[in-house]
Formats: C-alpha cells, structure tokens, sequence
C-alpha cells in the first residue's frame, strides 16, 4: 500500500520556516460586540419597506374592536388573526430581534457577555434566552403547523434571575389542546383552594389543628397542616406554596396561554408587548408598542383554541377524508392486528403505573374558555408594565365541545376530530395523559441549573397526547426514541421503569404501539 510522506508544515510543525517566532507573536485581541444603534438606518428602511404586521393585517388588532363585536364573530375574528401573526414573519420595522453585537438581530445563544449600551444583557425584562426566530412557526411545525420542534429548534437558555451558572436546553412543546389543559388547571386551582380555606374556616370555628389531604381531580399534592392562625405547607408536593396548579412550560412555570404567549413572544422572536414593557423601547431596536393587547388576545386565542390531539385509531375511522399522503404518513389503514396491539398496549400502559402520572384523562366541568379568564389566579390583574396599556374590559370565549374550528371531520359519536367530547355532565373530556404536577424524575434528568427553584431533577409531567408525532423526547429532545424516554425515568418513576424493564419483547412492541397512536394531525385548509 503506498503511504504518502506527510508535509510537515502542513501540520504546523517546528520545521515549518514560515512559522512566526513564538517570541514575536502578539496576543490575538478579541473583536469586540459592539451594540448596533439601527436608527441610523430606520428611517430610510421605513420609506421603502413595511412591517410583516402592516402588510398582512394591515397594522396592530385593536383590543376595544374585538369587544365591540358579537362573542362568536369575536372569536373567530381574533383566532383568524392570531393564526396570521403566529406565522408571518416579522421583520426589523415590526421589532423583531435585538442587539446581540455588531447588528446582529438573532443569536441561539444567550449573550449575558454584552453589557455595553443598548446591548443584550440591559434588555428589559431581562432575557434568558435569544432571540433566535422571526415567527411562531419556525420552532412549532412537527409534524404540521402548531406542532412541535426538532432538536435542531432547541432553545438554549440561562437562568433568568443571573445568578446560578450554566446552560440548560428546551425542546419546543406542541400547542394543541392548550386552552383545555389551563381549564384543568383553573379547575384543580379551584379545588386546591376550597380544601385549604374551608378547612381553615372548619378550624377557627372547632378551635383544633388538621391535616388535609391536597387532591385535586384524583391528583395528590400532598398535605398542609392548617389552624384557625396559619398554614404549614411543609408536606405540600408537587406545586407551589399558593396552590396555583401551572400547566405551561417543562417546569410548570407558566399558568396561563396569555403569559405563555407574551412570554415566548419576548424571549423568543425579541417582539415586546405593550402590556410587557409599556410604550418604552426596552430592546433599542428604534420600536414600540411591538405587540399591541389586541395582538397578543388574538395570539391568546389562536393557541388556545387549538383542536385537541387525536389517534391513529380515530383517523383510520375516517380514513376516506384523508389523502393518499396523509394516510402513509399516520401508517393507515390499520389492521385488526395493528388496533389489537394498540388495545393491549393502553392496558400494560395501565398495569405498569404509568397512568399515575399520566392519567388518561381529566374532566373540566365547564368547557368555556374565557380570554381574559374569570378566574383570578389565570389572568392578569395589572400588566407587567402597569396601567399604561389598559386591560381588556371584555373576556372574548369559546366552548370546547362546539367552538374548535380545525379539523372538521366528524366522528360516529357526532364530535369532529377537532372539538373535545362531552361528558355525562355536560363538560368536556380532556384525554391528555398527564396530571399538572411536578416530578422528580431523577438523576439522570438533573439538570446543569435549576430553573424556577423546584429542583435541577422536577419536571412537570408531559402530556403524552401526541407523543407519537413529536420524536425526539423528554426536555431537551435527549430521547430519540420512546424506549429511550422510558428509560430516562427514575426518581419517582423508577418503579415504572422497572416494571417496563420487566415486559416482554411483545409487550413493550404493544406498549410502543399505543403511545404512537397517540399523535397530533391538522386538517389541509
């Protein structure tokens, strides 16, 4: 075999004559991020081009129009324009993007390192992460419009409050369903609530301390010790001191879509609201007021009024609606083998106690969802910028059982693959598979950082509605495929994890099947 004579200049070797003496070197210095001031050059981009918002609505929504209108004519009003400004692509006039250095308008990287004026690390509120897109789309799209993100769309982000080191990284969620998982939140809320100050009521009056047992909608949250004076919420788990249940976000940080929404919206694409920073240009991009209230309702709705999650089993039932694409893409038709395995799967998926955590499904009495909500623990009583941008005087609504607006292929019980089912007492059945607590879910999952304060290894439950079409998982998207999901589980799923380790080969294949059958599918418009 001929082997070549390697050149060793070509490795930098001490023979190369046109090496720099080490002595004769100067240290490299640096390039120095420089903020960019974009004013110089705002008016003459304002002259010839126009904001993504101007050319596709026209301008800002205005919340008093939205008010003004019949509810149902509101509501499709505003989820029409949210799905608009969930998918355009907003340029440097509507404020998207901020200073990362040298005009640069996005990085995936946080960049605490720029302290200078107008620089990232003085953005108020303080980011922690981006911004790293110019559309809601761009990191919520797998498989369709609205659904997750790849790894390759993972946010990276810092601790917000800047004073713990590290990096940690987030996988994007899908938004189906959001508007009926803060219902369940809202509604544990309440029940959590009722517990704990009836029970302080029920105190006062015996003159003797107790225990209660925290359970909302078959969910323990442990106990709080109450008397007539105070409560000790020492064995409380699983949620915070306030008993606030907070569905959004992999920690459960977030309570409610609007906060969701207005939140991404700043981290993420760098476009602020007026209700988050008031008419101040708080990102020294040369705009204000980048996302009006009328904007961020019609967000608000648009995410929450997202068709639920369905199965392959549903769709293979109204298989003559889909395209010949469609169908390859979900595996139809299923065969009486392919549904008997999914059908064994949900029942080892029961017998090995994962529906403790991810209970099948959760009834909320009422199936209006109200935007701004009526109740007080899920909805703003000021903005984060105060008064200035003036809450909205009039909640916007839509039910769950008649109102969803995509997927209209209508199912044998008379539901479409959109709406939720109803209950026997006139609710809406909400199959997400997951309970809104918080877990340990061990080491293996510990994060470099612990965000929110609730522990480097808690995480929210995952709603596993959809699970099948949102590969990679867990977090931070380390799970390539569900096997290896199960196997991340420790900490208090570790006996789970143990009872799956046990199955059979065909068991698991079972397993597997039910969970892919759990997918996320939007209708061609």
């Amino acid at each position: 075999m001929f082997v070549s004579t390697p050149v060793l200049a070509d490795f930098g070797s001490k023979h190369d004559k046109n090496r720099v003496p080490k002595n004769a070197r100067k240290p490299l210095r640096k390039p120095r991020q420089q903020p960019y001031d974009f004013s110089e050059i705002f008016n003459t981009v304002r002259i010839l081009e126009a904001g993504a918002v101007e050319v596709h609505l026209g301008g800002h929504i205005n919340q008093a129009e939205l008010e003004a209108m019949d509810p149902l004519e509101a509501y499709i009003q505003a989820f029409e324009e949210g799905d608009e400004l969930f998918e355009i692509n907003y340029n440097a006039l509507d404020g998207v993007g901020v200073n990362v250095g040298n005009g640069k308008r996005f990085t995936s990287f946080p960049r605490p390192d720029l302290r200078g004026p107008m620089a990232w690390a003085n953005i108020l509120p303080h980011r922690a992460t981006g911004p790293n897109g110019d559309s809601c789309i761009s990191c919520h799209n797998v498989p369709v419009a609205d659904g997750g993100g790849g790894v390759n769309d993972n946010v990276i982000r810092m601790d917000p409050e800047r004073k713990q080191k590290g990096f940690i990284e987030r996988q994007s969620p899908h938004l189906f369903g959001m508007g009926a998982v803060q219902l369940v939140a809202e509604e544990m809320t309440t029940e959590l609530h009722t517990l704990r100050d009836e029970a302080v009521i029920e105190s006062c009056d015996s003159e003797q301390d107790s225990t209660v047992e925290m359970v909302a909608k078959g969910v323990s949250f442990g106990q709080v010790q109450v008397s007539c004076e105070e409560v000790n919420y020492d064995n409380l788990v699983g949620i915070d001191t306030d008993l606030v249940v907070r569905p959004f976000e992999w920690k459960g940080l977030t309570g409610f879509v609007r906060a969701f929404v207005r939140g991404a919206a700043h981290q993420e694409l760098g476009m602020q609201a007026t209700e988050l920073v008031g008419d101040a240009d708080s990102d020294f991009d040369s705009v204000n007021n980048e996302l009006s209230v009328g904007d961020i309702t019609a967000l608000a709705i648009y995410n929450a009024a997202q068709p639920r999650p369905v199965t392959k089993i549903e769709l293979n039932s109204v298989i003559n609606t889909l395209s010949e694409e469609e169908q390859d893409t979900y595996g139809l038709p299923l065969s009486e083998s392919d549904i008997s395995s999914i059908q064994n799967g949900e029942e080892i998926f029961n017998s090995i106690d994962c529906a403790s955590c991810h209970s099948p499904e959760m009834e909320v009495a009422s199936p209006v969802f109200y935007e701004p909500s009526k109740h007080a623990s899920f909805r703003d009583e000021t903005y984060p910028a105060g008064d200035i941008a003036g809450l909205p005087a009039k909640s916007l609504q839509f039910n769950l059982l008649t109102d969803i607006l995509d997927n209209p292929q209508e199912l044998a019980s008379g539901q479409t693959l959109g709406q939720f089912e109803e209950s026997e007492n006139g609710g809406a059945i909400i199959r997400m598979y997951g309970d809104l607590k918080r877990h340990d879910m061990g080491r293996a999952m510990a994060e470099e950082f612990d965000e929110g304060n609730v522990g480097a290894s808690v995480f929210l439950t995952e709603n596993l509605w959809g699970v099948g079409s949102t590969a990679p998982y867990l977090h931070d998207g380390r799970a390539t495929t569900m096997t290896e999901a199960i196997l991340y589980h420790g900490g208090e799923a570790e006996s789970s994890k143990a009872l799956f380790n046990d199955l059979s080969d065909a068991e698991k294949a079972n397993l597997l099947s039910f969970l892919d059958n759990l997918v996320l599918y939007l209708a061609p418009e």
